[in-house]
């Protein structure tokens, strides 16, 4: 088990170009399990490429325990990586396969024999070993991935999308196993995803990438109830959060409508600014149906533009009604999601009361008010 430390590490691929990654800095404790989250192209997988050394670094150190592994060849830094495709020798079976890197390394034929079966017994392989990857599932496949890995026993991991080409179904499975197998082995973790819900679900803490630049880095918990920007408050959460952007101030509250204003940090006695409100889809009740708690930011009238029922919860997409002049949300309409015993329909009105606890409120630029 080792630490892991980004010290303002940049990748350009080009001159002239933004950067892939941009001054990174980012320490991963011993044993811990780290999730890098962004979208597509924020440079979460050249971050994870840098450490295991299959990405030069442009500038900046890369520190595995202490030691400076920037220069180092991959093969030096006791990295093991699971990559996205699975990487499987097609002509090797499950065992072969997962004891190459061994037999490469020197290591004697007992001790890898006693490794693979380790392994195998630990991710439930053990009657798949003489199979080749073209006779298994993808999720067998996964598994030999990480059992090669796992052989190893290096100082770090490096996960690499390792369930996007799962189904859905068994990508809620493996990502269990994986987190389990991670506390039962212990071993320092560096996992990149775009999905947020994988993010949430597997890691210690959460780091958020955008455009090559780290955004924040907490658990999920701080993540989701203390984002400090919108674009964290926007990524993280399914359904995403309601943004309402341009919303008057006055006498320190942002104005909604005439019936719904939030207290804005900081802002008590100004006039004539304009923040974000953010409302989770979590955050209101239909009036009649929860309302009346203490938390009660107000209420908000809303027309029923469309509604998804998923069977255990109902979602609702909504105008609001009598929005103030100027106030307009990101998104075609605000989502709530509501009791599914509420008989909810296209066209019909409601009034919503809005939880404070639920709501956060950002600057002209972006960044969170407390």
């Amino acid at each position: 088990m080792a630490s892991v430390t980004f010290q303002e590490v940049t990748r350009s691929f080009a001159p002239g170009e933004r950067p892939a990654v941009d001054r990174l800095d980012l320490e991963v404790q011993d044993g811990e399990f780290l999730v890098v989250v962004g979208p597509s192209g924020c440079g979460k997988s050249t971050s994870l490429r840098m450490l295991a050394g299959l990405e030069p670094v442009t500038s900046g150190r890369v520190l595995i325990d202490g030691v400076d592994v920037t220069g180092r060849r991959a093969r030096d830094r006791d990295v093991a990586m699971v990559f996205q495709s699975y990487a499987l020798y097609p002509n090797m079976t499950a065992g072969e396969n997962m004891a190459f890197a061994l037999k490469n390394l020197g290591v004697s034929k007992a001790d890898i024999s006693t490794r693979v079966a380790e392994a195998a017994r630990v991710l439930q392989l053990e009657d798949l070993l003489d199979r080749k990857p073209a006779k298994m599932s993808g999720g067998q496949r996964q598994r030999v991935a990480m059992g090669r890995a796992i052989v190893r026993d290096p100082k770090v991991f490096c996960m690499d999308e390792p369930l996007s080409n799962l189904d859905a179904k068994l990508r809620v499975s493996t990502r269990a196993e994986i987190a389990n197998l991670q506390k039962r082995l212990g071993t320092t973790t560096v996992y990149v995803t775009h999905d947020q819900t994988e993010a949430m679900t597997m890691g210690d803490r959460v780091a958020v990438l955008r455009a090559g630049q780290l955004q924040q880095i907490g658990s999920p918990t701080e993540l989701y109830e203390r984002p400090v920007n919108t674009f964290v408050a926007g990524f993280i959460g399914s359904p995403s959060i309601n943004l309402i952007d341009s919303v008057p101030v006055r006498d320190g509250r942002a104005v909604l409508t005439d019936s719904l204003q939030i207290p804005v940090p900081g802002a008590a006695g100004r006039a004539a600014d304009r923040v974000t409100v953010g409302i989770r889809p979590e955050g209101a009740d239909v009036v009649g149906a929860g309302a009346g708690n203490p938390g009660d930011a107000g209420r908000l009238p809303v027309r029923v533009a469309r509604v998804e029922r998923l069977g255990s919860e109902t979602f609702a997409f909504v105008d609001p009604v009598g929005l103030v002049a100027g106030s307009t949300g990101r998104a075609d309409h605000l989502v709530f999601r509501l009791d599914k015993r509420l008989d909810v329909r296209e066209g019909s009105e409601l009034v919503l009361t809005v939880h404070s606890a639920e709501v956060l409120v950002f600057d002209a630029a972006g960044s969170a008010l407390s």
